[in-house]
């Protein structure tokens, strides 16, 4: 399932910038990284982890769940550089 959602993001990335990096990390299930343009599942040290059910991320990224509210309702959680957290609601608009 990863994997799939890494594809999307690689696609999706090609039109945006992204500098720094960021890694979803989905227990089990395993990681999601975004880092040199692309998006990939080969786990790597990154500025920020956002720590979040792989459940959980489909709805992010479909946009069935917004950052603020599953932040604020422990569905995610956030360790790292808030900022580049910050960042990526502009990359999932």
């Amino acid at each position: 399932m990863l994997e799939e959602i890494a594809a999307q993001m690689r696609e999706g990335l090609k039109d945006r910038t992204f500098d720094n990096t960021l890694k979803f990390d989905c227990g089990a299930d395993g990681v999601l990284v975004l880092a040199d343009g692309t998006a990939t599942t080969d786990d790597r040290d990154t500025d920020c982890t956002v720590t979040i059910s792989a459940d959980n991320l489909n709805k992010l990224l479909a946009g069935d769940l917004k950052p603020t509210t599953a932040l604020m309702l422990g569905k995610l959680k956030v360790s790292g550089d808030m900022g580049v957290a910050m960042k990526l609601g502009q990359l999932l608009a």
